[in-house]
């Protein structure tokens, strides 16, 4: 059930973006223990110039390779989160080669009555998740 929303800057090839966006599911399904079916992913990427990620004065040094990672999903523990957090940069590390600068995440937290799933029904509320 978590929306992972990815923003980038234009400029890798269509196996890196699936090589990121699997190993991002990787480290979510192990983090947050959802099922390995519950995948909901966007990407959009930006020309240079359109994404300006600076280093908020914690002296990391951000390429074009840069990665906002915005996640909806139910509230998780501060435990979770920060298993997250890590095991998100070391698994973008040793499959994108992503440097950990170059990873910014954001988690946005909601409940079940903000989701539909289709059909104009609240399935978490209904009962059919």
């Amino acid at each position: 059930m978590p929306l992972l929303k990815f923003d980038i800057i234009r400029g890798r090839s269509d196996e890196q973006l699936r090589t990121l966006l699997d190993a991002s599911h990787q480290a979510m399904v192990q983090a947050f223990g959802v099922p390995a079916s519950d995948r909901y992913q966007c990407l959009t990427q930006h020309r240079p110039g359109e994404l300006i990620l600076e280093d908020t004065g914690l002296g990391f040094s951000r390429t074009s390779q840069v990665v906002l990672l915005t996640v909806v999903s139910r509230p998780r523990t501060p435990a979770q989160k920060t298993a997250f957090y890590a095991l998100l940069a070391k698994t973008l590390h040793e499959r994108c080669g992503l440097s950990p600068d170059d990873l910014i995440v954001s988690i946005v937290e909601n409940t079940d009555t903000d989701w539909s799933f289709g059909q104009g029904r609240a399935q978490f509320l209904t009962g059919e998740l």
